[in-house]
């Protein structure tokens, strides 16, 4: 089990309220918990995006810097394969 630490932080009240909210809810076991999933989500996104960063230096120091011609291709290639689905708005 992992070390824990009390922490004072300032929250925004609307956040507070959608944590308190999941726990009567029964989406999270406490304020605590949820919070500190929160916190290790933000750590995950984290370093996927450093992961990120670094295998497109990687990419492009092998390659070459990818140009915003050639991202402004991928981007109407792909969006001319995309399939749009839209709501009925029918529950």
């Amino acid at each position: 089990m992992s070390t824990r630490e009390r922490l004072s932080a300032t929250v925004e009240a609307d956040l507070l309220a959608v944590g308190r909210a999941a726990v009567e809810a029964g989406r999270a076991d406490s304020l605590s918990a949820w919070v500190n999933d929160a916190l290790r989500r933000q750590a995950e996104h984290d370093q996927r995006l450093q992961a990120f960063d670094e295998f497109l230096a990687e990419y492009e120091a092998e390659h070459g810097e990818i140009t915003e011609a050639e991202m402004a291709e991928a981007d109407r290639y792909y969006r001319s394969r995309a399939r749009v689905v839209r709501s009925s708005g029918v529950a």
